[in-house]
């Protein structure tokens, strides 16, 4: 026998077509609109900064459920316009469709205030400049419109937040969650309006106050000092966009994406096209579960931007998408890209002039016709062992004995050149020419220990080599100077059938890579020539690298998509190797190179290549002057 159908899959009842009343479409709008208090909060703050306030007071109550009340400075509200106020689809922002399609407002619907008062109690205090007082109303545009005291501006105060749809209010969360929401739309706000002061309590007590003043304090202040003190400045316009702000170094990223901004024209918005544009630009500088963070505005003509797209109005929808994700993408690109030997470190030196990136330093004169990867290939000289080699701490003995030296406790190797030799004193480093200093050990076979102006440098040797060699790989592959070695002798390997087919169908691809594979036999390959840039490394592991991403992702999507991951393995594979023993001058080419280097302070999984230790913090583990 069957199951009787239940009372939710039962036909309806069936009802005539009528219209509904006001007070239900305002119920429902208010469920698109109004969906927990915070949503109320973002709703009064863009009507205040629509009014032209330049102070807004945020005061909240149990968690916005029981009162939200917010106070500005504005332009405020003729009394004879305030029923008008509170009526659904009345607005004073847009009057035509041209009016919509170049909103320049960030509120413009005209429905939130009724919205608010359909589940809430409302009153309107406001009052004009040239008002003898301020007025009022209360509950809905059928309120009554009184006198009443006040300054200069709007306070709108709601209370008891769905105390007449129960259903609603009991999906509410608790009260500390929902002041957590109301907080960060005040703070999202805020940041985009530093000319704008803001103040927030919450039941009685005050809990943060922004005075007016210039967005990198502002974003300072609401991101907190971790970001203040590990950011980049971005500031560049084509045509009718500009994209200005700051964005967070990759060594300074998060594990969850909390601390990112993005505006569009002073709104604040979660766009997946915007958001796309930044995560590809940090792509081969950032750990794959690492989040940036960053406080980016973008600026374009109203017209070419639709924001009328969702009644939060967080999502809004580009004209030219494409045009957008580019300039978005190339502009954080090249801010990261900045050479900035002194912006990771615990104890930053001061700001010091940087070498333009690529431009080889005075010293690198004599060598700029062999690459830092034949500089590693070199023989190294005989080091001097410090403690023995199971320190793994070595140096030269002349330098070694030039840090007791305080004529010369800062001097590398002669056979650095001039620039290089003329240095004194740590007091008297060229600290604008060489920001990492001077080397003067090497730990364990795995860090680099040098000198500069401020204390300690350490540098992982590998971390810092990788990027190197991948920004070189990155620049060949760009100017189509991929310079191609020959192998004197062929590597020949084993292979199966997928890797000699994969060799035969994308050799155009292969080539472009700087490889020649050549097929020897159904079973075997042969490698010819590598990339001159890798030629010091293992041929056959670079070859089924190649040939495995080639393979799974085709050779178009490798050269246009993957490129950067496959350099970026073929790089890990070149790069100089722990327990390597370096020379002292091998050591500084190192640092010099890196100072040359873009985005030289991470490696490609977004780590740091180095780091930073003050004298002043020495002295305080030795307990110095204490």
């Amino acid at each position: 026998m069957n199951a009787p159908l239940s009372s939710s899959s039962a036909t309806p009842a069936y009802r005539p077509i009528q219209a509904l009343p006001d007070q239900l479409i305002s119920q429902i709008a208010a469920g698109e609109v109004i969906e927990r208090p915070s949503a109320v909060v973002k709703e009064l703050l863009e009507n205040a900064l629509d009014a032209g306030a330049t102070q807004i007071t945020v005061r909240l109550e149990q968690g916005g459920v029981k009162r939200i009340a917010i106070t500005d400075n504005g332009r405020g509200i003729p009394p004879e316009q305030l029923p008008l106020a509170l009526a659904r689809h009345a607005t004073s922002k847009i009057a035509s469709l041209t009016d919509l399609e170049n909103v320049g407002t960030l509120g413009f619907r005209g429905e939130a205030l009724a919205s608010i008062a359909s589940v809430a109690q409302l009153t309107v205090t406001t009052r004009t400049a040239d008002a003898a007082h301020a007025w009022e109303i209360t509950g809905s545009q059928h309120g009554a419109v009184s006198p009443a005291s006040g300054a200069q501006g709007t306070t709108i105060d709601v209370q008891d937040l769905y105390f007449n749809t129960p259903a609603r209010r009991k999906f509410l969360k608790s009260e500390q969650t929902e002041y957590g929401h109301c907080a960060e739309v005040v703070r999202r706000i805020a940041l985009a309006r530093p000319d704008v002061s803001f103040s927030l309590s919450h039941n009685g007590k005050t809990v943060d106050h922004w005075n007016v003043g210039e967005f990198a304090k502002r974003s300072a202040h609401i991101l907190g000092d971790e970001f203040a003190n590990a950011r980049l400045p971005l500031d560049e316009a084509a045509g009718p966009l500009r994209l200005h702000g700051f964005v967070g170094l990759p060594t300074a990223s998060k594990a969850r994406a909390d601390s990112q901004y993005f505006y569009v024209n002073g709104r604040f918005v979660r766009d997946k096209l915007l958001t796309h544009a930044v995560r590809a630009a940090y792509q081969d500088v950032l750990h794959g579960d690492r989040y940036p963070s960053y406080a980016l505005s973008l600026e374009l003509d109203p017209a070419l931007v639709d924001v009328n797209v969702h009644p939060s109005k967080i999502e809004v929808r580009f004209r030219d998408s494409r045009s957008v994700h580019q300039f978005v993408f190339h502009a954080v690109s090249r801010a990261l890209a900045q050479t900035s030997a002194t912006s990771f470190g615990n104890a930053p030196p001061p700001q010091l002039q940087q070498p333009a990136a690529g431009a080889p330093l005075p010293w690198m004169r004599e060598q700029q016709q062999s690459s830092f990867a034949n500089q590693f290939a070199a023989q190294p000289a005989k080091p001097f062992s410090f403690g023995g080699d199971g320190f793994g701490v070595r140096q030269n003995s002349e330098a070694y004995g030039a840090m007791f030296r305080g004529d010369a406790a800062m001097s590398p190797p002669q056979n650095m050149g001039d620039a290089a030799t003329r240095a004194q004193a740590p007091q008297d480093l060229p600290a604008g020419d060489f920001p990492l200093g001077f080397a003067l050990a090497q730990l364990h076979g795995i860090y680099v220990l040098a000198q500069n102006s401020a204390g300690l440098v350490v540098v992982d040797m590998h971390a810092a080599h990788e990027r190197i060699l991948y920004e070189q790989l990155k620049n060949a592959l760009d100017g189509n100077e991929m310079f191609v070695q020959p192998l004197l002798i062929p590597v020949t390997f084993y292979a199966d059938a997928v890797e000699v087919g994969t060799a035969e169908e994308h050799q155009e691809t292969l080539s472009a890579l700087g490889f020649d594979i050549a097929v020897m036999s159904p079973t075997t390959l042969a490698v010819r020539a590598v990339p001159a840039l890798l030629k010091n490394a293992d041929a056959q592991t670079l070859a089924r690298d190649v040939l495995r991403d080639v393979r799974e992702y085709g050779g178009s999507r490798v050269l246009l998509e993957r490129r950067n991951e496959l350099l970026g393995t073929l790089a890990c594979h070149t790069a100089v190797r722990a327990n390597r023993s370096l020379t002292v001058p091998e050591m500084n080419a190192l640092l010099r190179q890196m100072e040359a280097t873009e985005r030289a302070d991470q490696c490609n999984h977004g780590r740091p290549t180095w780091s930073q230790m003050a004298l002043s913090d020495l002295d305080k583990l030795f307990l110095r002057g204490q």
